[in-house]
């Protein structure tokens, strides 16, 4: 599956749990995006809740930024290195993300960066908007 093809499915899972949520003020909203809630309430929205697993670490894991604001990708790439296709990349080079490298490509791999999962961060960039706001971020790779 392509970064474009998950990342237009996830949006569109997140709009309509977003039209569920109108009547909850901000703060409700992200606490509705818990990962123990969303297994139990939105087991469809990510693919690792079926075996309530996370795909980051930590304690209080919130799912409202899956798909984070800072990751860039393009599935035809952004740039050559060397022999090597650079398909994604974080805007803001955390320095807990790395990449992922095969004979011919470079991926992002954000596994070990916390940074869009803490609702501190969430609530700093917060809008009910979100997909609309990353498809314009994502066109702009």
């Amino acid at each position: 599956m392509s970064y474009s093809t998950w990342f237009t499915t996830h949006g569109k899972k997140h709009q309509e749990i977003m039209k569920k949520l109108t009547l909850l003020s901000d703060d409700e909203v992200i606490a509705y995006f818990r990962f123990e809630n969303m297994v139990e309430k939105e087991p469809d929205f990510c693919p690792l809740y079926k075996d309530n697993k996370k795909c980051h670490e930590i304690e209080l894991l919130n799912c409202y930024l899956c798909a984070c604001p800072n990751f860039r990708f393009n599935d035809k790439g952004i740039a050559k290195k060397e022999e090597k296709t650079l398909y994604s990349i974080c805007n803001i080079e955390s320095k807990d993300g790395s990449t992922f490298e095969t004979k011919e490509a470079i991926h992002q791999n954000c596994s070990g960066c916390l940074i869009p999962h803490q609702e501190s961060y969430i609530k700093k960039y917060f809008s009910r908007e979100w997909f609309e706001i990353m498809k314009k971020v994502h066109s702009q790779t």
